[in-house]
């Protein structure tokens, strides 16, 4: 029997992270395209790593169900890897909160409940949550406590107030940093840690796609205005994840990680203000 790697969203930031801390031990990976677990599982297994691919959907409880019953095929249940998700381009705006809100939501609950002791996870949220306007106490409750079931039945997630795909979005990763306060103390409990990070613009092919899509400029202007002055990688990412899953990271959870080469700093006090357009 092996530790277990739960794993979902098979992109380059979850097998910079997988690769960093997956040596060793059996990696599931899930994602709804089967295709693309099975070519990111192919890279993998290449390199040395122990992987199954399986199709998920976490949008679907039963779906993550299904992953969570594989990967305890093989042992414990030690990690998970969340970096599945749909971007604002990429799908309507009850798809974008089915996936990346209840989602997300429904994954951390259920591997809480059978995440092994000394267990460690890390989501993968964005920095457009930090750069919506403050929501409040009432609603970040809400959105912190409220019963998975019940989440989209809120008034402030209802289609009505939602302005667009991108709003929806913000939402969702709102709601994914104070799901894992949330879900800390569950997890805490079980003597496992959980944590959010939010990156910027970290280049994938998704990246790639969108940089010559009709968002383009406005990621290509995001980049060059903030003080890093270019996107990310996902290496960069898996430097912070390396550090929150390790024993190093062993006093950290419940907390979540910008790390945007300073682009929500520059929307709020330098060249992305709005106003200052």
């Amino acid at each position: 029997m092996k530790e277990v790697v739960l794993w979902t969203g098979a992109g380059q930031i979850g097998m910079a992270i997988a690769r960093r801390i997956g040596f060793g031990k059996k990696i599931i990976v899930g994602d709804k395209n089967l295709d693309h677990a099975n070519a990111i599982a192919k890279i993998m297994q290449e390199s040395g790593f122990d992987v199954v691919p399986v199709e998920t959907d976490i949008s679907s409880r039963e779906s993550i169900l299904r992953l969570i019953a594989e990967g305890q095929k093989y042992g414990e249940i030690t990690t998970l890897i969340n970096a599945a998700g749909v971007s604002p381009s990429q799908a309507p705006i009850e798809v974008i909160l089915k996936v990346d809100l209840y989602g997300t939501a429904v994954l951390l609950e259920e591997v809480g409940k059978v995440i092994a002791p000394g267990g460690v996870g890390v989501t993968i949220s964005s920095q457009s949550g930090h750069r919506m306007p403050q929501l409040g106490t009432e609603i970040d409750e809400q959105l912190a406590m409220t019963p998975t079931e019940e989440l989209l039945s809120l008034e402030v997630l209802r289609p009505e107030n939602i302005k667009d795909t991108l709003h929806a979005y913000q939402m969702a990763k709102r709601c994914n940093v104070k799901r894992v306060m949330f879900e800390s103390i569950r997890w805490g409990e079980k003597g496992a840690r959980i944590n959010s990070i939010s990156p910027g613009i970290i280049v994938t092919p998704l990246a790639i796609d969108e940089f010559n899509g009709p968002r383009g400029e406005f990621y290509k202007n995001m980049f060059a205005n903030c003080p890093a002055g270019r996107p990310g990688t996902a290496d960069e990412v898996a430097n912070v994840a390396e550090l929150l899953m390790m024993p190093q990271g062993a006093f950290i959870t419940g907390a979540d990680f910008l790390i945007d080469g300073g682009a929500t700093a520059s929307y709020f006090y330098g060249p992305l203000k709005p106003a200052a357009k």
